[in-house]
């Protein structure tokens, strides 16, 4: 039994004594860290810097692009993930001769000196936390410190927008100590900053990263200022489609009143009314976008000469339109016809001579022209004929030829020139006179309400081939005019923008 005893408790004996061996470097050197770590800190001034009093501290930065967020023309920003990594060397941290490294969490940076690094064209800044804050101090044995973070920045970036869109703008990222002046701190690049293997800006492509350093002079001293200069080129794709086609299609689509014919007044005016508003609202939704700067763009050249060809094209017709009506013969003057008496006619067939103080034209609407009345003397004596229906009686005007004679009731012998016969009761068929066929009266009645115009289609051939030579000019010089135009822009601004 006892023996028993005694081999158990050696068994268990060897057992404790060979965790503790496998375990104890771990237990010594955790412990000796974090009585080393308690006792810098208890010792530690966060106040001060590294070798306060002597030489100037150097700051190494290193920067990655992490994403490329947005680019603002109206704001004159831009937006950017980045990581910002900054080292330096504190003797006061070392804490082995060996090459040690520890790794801290963010919240060991509130115990120790940190550099007051800030950008100098910030607008606004965050740090990211999840799942925690985005921050990290790596320690060195002999003092070395890595401080690093990720966040989230909106920087400012004062653009040329002469040739824009078909431009290329430089923005910088500007990294100062705000505080410490070159006599205390200096900062330097460590390394070449690196792209993220995502980082592909919005309407933009990144052409190269350069970095920049110079020393900068202000009120509070002299400080030295790291730039990080990043130059992109807009794609032009996206305007192309959106502003540059259309604009080019409206244009086209106003040259189409050119095909028209002149005398379709609505169908060009409106053609033309309505490309000069889509311009107009182009226009407009493109400087929306843009901010409200004092020079003109390459944009902005490019949608007033699409404006000024549309408006062009309208002013166009109306030239043609104007050409059309000066050249239309003057509208003749009215001249009034002698006095002729009237005759009245009985059923039985008599004819009586009655005086008439006003023309027997005066209670007709509307009167012959003395171009018609000789068109009347030359083919047909019966040619002006007119019917009148008013609402008591049916009236009927006849001229009788010159060479009619016949005498009335009274006696008096009518032969000399035209005679116009006037009843108030249904005419019947004169002696002499043959009966008026109904297509002539139809005539008279298509003449009374033509009465005091002339023709137009006398004078259209000579007026539409003077029309006709304005359209077919235009049809050529507008379209050569806006090729001229566009290459010469797109030339220029490809070379130079």
């Amino acid at each position: 039994m006892w023996v028993i005893l005694c081999l158990w408790n050696s068994l268990w004996t060897l057992s404790v004594s060979g965790m503790t061996t496998d375990n104890l470097w771990n237990f010594d050197r955790t412990d000796n860290v974090t009585q080393t770590i308690s006792h810098i800190l208890k010792t530690y001034d966060v106040r001060l810097r590294p070798n306060f009093g002597g030489d100037p501290l150097y700051i190494g930065i290193q920067t990655t692009l992490d994403s490329f967020l947005q680019v603002s023309e109206v704001n004159m920003d831009f937006t950017i993930t980045i990581y910002l990594n900054q080292y330096w060397k504190d003797e006061r941290l070392a804490f082995s001769s060996n090459d040690e490294t520890l790794t801290l969490p963010g919240d060991f940076a509130e115990r120790i000196w940190v550099p007051d690094t800030f950008f100098a064209n910030d607008k606004h800044s965050f740090l990211h936390d999840v799942t925690e804050k985005n921050k990290m101090v790596r320690l060195h044995g002999d003092g070395s410190v890595m401080y690093g973070m990720r966040f989230t920045t909106t920087l400012s970036c004062m653009m040329d927008l002469h040739y824009y869109p078909l431009d290329s703008q430089n923005c910088t990222v500007e990294i100062e100590s705000y505080g410490y002046t070159t006599s205390d701190l200096v900062m330097y690049w460590k390394g070449d900053s690196a792209l993220g293997t995502q980082v592909k800006p919005p309407q933009f492509q990144i052409v190269g990263i350069e970095t920049i350093n110079r020393i900068v002079e202000l009120a509070t001293g002299v400080y030295q200022r790291l730039s990080l200069s990043i130059a992109i080129r807009r794609e032009t794709s996206y305007f192309i489609f959106q502003t540059y086609l259309p604009s080019i299609l409206i244009v086209m689509l106003s040259w189409i009143s050119f095909w028209i014919n002149h005398e379709a007044v609505a169908a060009r005016v409106a053609l033309g009314i309505t490309t000069v508003l889509t311009m107009t609202t182009l226009s407009s939704a493109v400087r929306a976008s843009l901010p409200r700067i004092s020079y003109v763009k390459a944009i902005d050249i490019y949608l007033v000469m699409c404006f000024v060809f549309v408006f062009a094209a309208l002013l166009e017709y109306a030239t043609v339109n104007n050409a059309f009506w000066e050249k239309r013969p003057a509208r003749p003057v009215k001249q009034k016809l002698p006095k002729t008496p009237k005759i009245e006619v009985s059923r039985a067939g008599s004819v009586k001579e009655k005086s008439s103080k006003k023309s027997s034209f005066g209670s007709l609407g509307h009167r012959l022209r003395d171009h018609n009345m000789k068109r009347s003397r030359e083919k047909d004596p019966l040619y002006a004929i007119e019917i009148l229906d008013t609402p008591f009686t049916s009236t009927a005007v006849s001229r009788i030829p010159r060479s009619t004679s016949f005498s009335g009731t009274s006696g008096v012998s009518h032969t000399s020139q035209n005679l116009y016969v006037h009843s108030t009761i249904p005419m019947a068929p004169l002696p002499g006179v043959p009966k008026v066929p109904w297509r002539q009266r139809k005539l008279a009645r298509s003449i009374r309400k033509k009465a005091g115009y002339l023709s137009m289609k006398d004078c259209l051939p000579q007026i539409t081939q003077d029309v006709n030579v304005i359209d077919k000019y235009s049809r050529v010089a507008f379209p050569l005019a806006f090729i001229v135009f566009n290459i010469i822009y797109w030339g220029f601004y490809h070379e130079n923008g």
